[in-house]
C-alpha cells in the first residue's frame, strides 16, 4: 500500500497548483462565467482521465520511452501553450469580443491535456510510483484514474470559479490580467524545459 500522505500531498499540490489547466479555466469563467466555462472544463476532464487510463495501462512502456519522447511532447506542449498565451493576451472583455471563444471550447480542453507535459508526467509519475507497484487490477487502475480526474475536476472548478467571482473585478482590469495569465501561461510553458 502506498504512502498515503505522500500521495494526497503530491495529488493535491500538483493538481491545485497553477498550471495551463487551471489558468485557462479562470481565464475563461473570468470572460464568459463560470457555466459557459464548462464546456472547456469538461474537455479537461475527459482528457484528463484519458491521459491517466493510458498511463495505467501502459505506465512500464511509458516510462522507459519517456526519455526519448520528453523533448518532442516538451516543444510541442510548450508551443500550445504559448499559443495559448498569445490568445489569452490578445482577447477583449466578454462583451467586446465575441469571436475569441476558441479558447473555450470542449475541444480546446480536450486537446490542451495531449501536449500538457504538465499532466502527463503527473500522470506518468503519480502511477508509476503510487499505483502501479502496488495494484495490478484493472477495476482498480480505473478507480484510481477516476479519483484523479474528479481531483482535477475540483482543483478546475476552483480556479474557474475564483474567475468568475470576480468577473467584474477582472473586465475591468482586462488587460493587466490578460498580461498577468499570459505571462503565467508563458511561465508554464518555459518551465517545461527545466
Amino acid at each position: 500500500m502506498p504512502d498515503i500522505a505522500a500521495f494526497l500531498s503530491y495529488v493535491l499540490v500538483t493538481t491545485f497548483t497553477p498550471g495551463p489547466n487551471t489558468i485557462m479555466s479562470m481565464s475563461n469563467a473570468s470572460r464568459y462565467g463560470f457555466k459557459k466555462s464548462i464546456r472547456f472544463i469538461t474537455g479537461i476532464i475527459c482528457g484528463f482521465f484519458i491521459i491517466f487510463v493510458l498511463s495505467s495501462i501502459f505506465s512500464i512502456a511509458l516510462y522507459r520511452l519517456i526519455p526519448s519522447v520528453k523533448s518532442a511532447m516538451t516543444v510541442i506542449g510548450a508551443a500550445y501553450i504559448m499559443w495559448l498565451a498569445w490568445k489569452t493576451y490578445k482577447s477583449k472583455p466578454h462583451s467586446i469580443d465575441e469571436n475569441t471563444k476558441s479558447t473555450n471550447t470542449f475541444m480546446a480542453g480536450l486537446l490542451l491535456q495531449f501536449v500538457n507535459i504538465k499532466l502527463i508526467l503527473y500522470a506518468i509519475t503519480t502511477v508509476s510510483t503510487f499505483i502501479v507497484p502496488y495494484y495490478k487490477s484493472p477495476l482498480v487502475l480505473i478507480s484510481f484514474c477516476a479519483l484523479l480526474t474528479f481531483i482535477g475536476f475540483l482543483a478546475n472548478c476552483s480556479w474557474a470559479l475564483f474567475g468568475a467571482v470576480f468577473q467584474k473585478f477582472l473586465a475591468k482590469n482586462d488587460r493587466v490580467v490578460n498580461a498577468v495569465m499570459a505571462l503565467l501561461l508563458v511561465y508554464c510553458a518555459i518551465k517545461l524545459f527545466f
